[in-house]
């Protein structure tokens, strides 16, 4: 990894990157092709020279681009072209082609959703006063949907899901049905609560 450090790779801030790595899972990245496949053949070279070989078969490229139908980029290890996928998990974290994190997101809400569940019997529990409740929600729940954030980007329509996701957990925890037909703002009145961005400076939901 030492031989790449003076590689292209992309600007962030002031700093060139050009991989991340957490024990065997790194990730190679480059502005083009071409310095990509450099990058890989450095990789390839030093490996083969400590008796290592790259598999072909579990190495995958990707190329972000806003474009509709990202570009081709062919990419090879030892004249084997690796296959191109639109999108990878990393980490526990769902990176697509198009740059924008609504798969991401939607998995996060879906997993704290069901982790809320599994903790129903507290989050819902009356006995319990709702400051405390939304405590638990916010050290048990509340990271799980909000893992990765920093690096989210956020539209209108996924701030009015993560916004619709809030509302959910308040109003089982405070046992509303929907047909009470009760507006948000009542909600949050009841829930002792307000509105809020959490995923933006990584702020609590509450």
């Amino acid at each position: 990894m030492q031989n790449l450090e003076n590689c292209p790779g992309i600007k962030v801030g002031a700093y060139n990157v050009n991989n991340i790595r957490y024990a065997v899972d790194i990730v190679l990245i480059a502005e083009n092709k071409d310095d990509l496949q450099k990058l890989l053949n450095i990789e390839e070279e030093e490996s083969r020279k400590k008796g290592l070989e790259l598999s072909s078969k579990k190495t995958e490229v990707m190329v972000i681009n806003r474009k509709q139908e990202p570009p081709k980029c062919d990419i090879f290890i030892n004249d084997a072209k690796l296959k191109q996928q639109d999108k990878f998990k990393y980490l526990a974290t769902i990176t697509t082609s198009d740059g924008r994190n609504n798969n991401e997101i939607a998995a996060r809400i879906a997993q704290a959703k069901t982790n809320f569940q599994k903790m129903r019997a507290v989050l819902t529990n009356k006995h319990i006063s709702i400051q405390t409740r939304k405590r638990v929600l916010q050290c048990y729940i509340e990271p799980i949907l909000l893992y990765g954030c920093e690096a989210w980007t956020i539209s209108k329509q996924i701030e009015e899901k993560l916004q619709a996701t809030e509302m959910w957990f308040l109003r089982r925890m405070l046992r509303i049905s929907w047909t009470e037909k009760k507006s948000n703002e009542t909600v949050l009145i009841e829930a002792n609560s307000r509105r809020s961005r959490p995923y933006e400076n990584v702020k609590p939901l509450f």
